[in-house]
């Protein structure tokens, strides 16, 4: 089970939005990569990091403030936001991103992401973020008519090396992660699934350690980390042993 420590990125700066809108950002540090560093001192192993002006844009618009994050870390990390094309995953696996994150177009264009699932084998990731059971797009400010579940099994024999869930309406405003929604997915799919939004505290870790959320590959945390509402060592000891 994996914590992925966040970095939301929004005009160069850490912040967390609280239902994905983009008004209501919250601005944690305005060094990213020296954010990214700390964590990594923490003890975390895997780093998450959303371009969220590029999910609005549709292309990388943060890519001087991941570029430092790299450059900061030995870490792996993984990206997504504004991603669109194949260039544009080639261009983030050659600069050092782990695993790039797919998602607007995952909808749009299954057959893109397929490609380069097939062409980058473990290097990409769907995130899927629903809103009310239906997955959002354009940095979630459009619904679509797809559920979770029906968005997965498009990719079930793609390659893809992990699904992030994300439930919008418990990103940023610490009301726990949404785990029944998430393993239900996790039982419709045999691709891993990592889940996100709304972890916030160290009884959400405790409850990912149970048995029936052992498939999940593990859990994203942002505002929790940064207001103190989780103590890091606490939480990592509490995952390793």
């Amino acid at each position: 089970m994996i914590l992925f420590p966040a970095i939301d990125l929004k005009d160069g700066q850490c912040v967390r939005l609280k239902l994905g809108e983009m008004d209501a950002a919250t601005v944690f540090n305005d060094d990213p990569a020296a954010q990214a560093a700390s964590f990594e001192a923490q003890g975390f192993k895997y780093l998450h990091i959303v371009d969220l002006n590029g999910a609005f844009a549709g292309k990388p618009v943060n890519a001087t403030a991941v570029e430092a994050i790299l450059k900061a870390i030995s870490m792996p990390a993984q990206l997504g936001g504004g991603i669109r094309d194949l260039a544009t995953v080639e261009s983030w696996l050659e600069k050092g991103i782990r695993r790039v994150i797919l998602g607007t177009i995952a909808v749009r264009d299954p057959a893109l992401v397929k490609e380069a699932a097939r062409r980058f084998p473990g290097q990409v990731a769907v995130g899927i973020d629903a809103k009310g059971g239906k997955v959002a797009v354009e940095g979630w400010a459009e619904t679509s008519e797809l559920t979770a579940i029906e968005l997965a099994k498009r990719f079930e024999d793609a390659g893809v090396a992990a699904i992030i869930y994300t439930d919008i309406e418990r990103d940023g405003v610490l009301k726990g992660l949404n785990l029944p929604a998430t393993a239900e997915l996790a039982r419709a799919t045999r691709i891993p699934v990592i889940a996100s939004g709304g972890l916030a505290s160290i009884d959400d870790v405790r409850e990912l350690m149970r048995p029936e959320y052992a498939m999940l590959e593990g859990a994203i945390t942002g505002r929790a980390l940064y207001d103190g509402r989780i103590d890091p060592k606490a939480a990592l000891e509490l995952l390793e042993a």
